[in-house]
């Protein structure tokens, strides 16, 4: 996945929007104000900071040499993925997993607005 790629499919979902709260070169995702993935697009190697269950977050890691404890995250709910180094496939899971669970933690009013959207 190229940094246009990700960017295109993050923006993909529901009310999702790109911000830049920690300067230019670093892109935050979010939905409805709560961050679902970060990145720095223009890093070698791409790398994307996405949230996990923790169990599926250590399990993640043990298999995966290219995702680790979340860098500048809490490492029990955020991984860092090399792109590179994760099937295509399983990348676009673990950023709509993690879209999925932040809009979990939304309060119930806010999910239902995201329904009718």
């Amino acid at each position: 996945m190229t940094p246009q790629e990700l960017r295109a499919f993050c923006l993909e979902f529901n009310a999702s929007v790109e911000e830049f709260p920690f300067g230019p070169e670093t892109s935050v995702f979010k939905v409805l104000g709560k961050m679902f993935a970060l990145s720095t697009l223009d890093a070698r190697p791409l790398t994307v900071n996405l949230k996990c269950d923790p169990d599926d977050a250590v399990r993640l890691r043990e298999k995966y040499a290219a995702i680790a404890p979340g860098w500048h995250m809490n490492k029990r709910h955020w991984n860092t993925v090399t792109v590179s180094g994760v099937p295509g496939r399983l990348l676009r899971e673990l950023i709509e997993d993690s879209y999925d669970l932040v809009v979990a933690g939304l309060p119930r009013a806010e999910r239902l607005r995201l329904d009718r959207e």
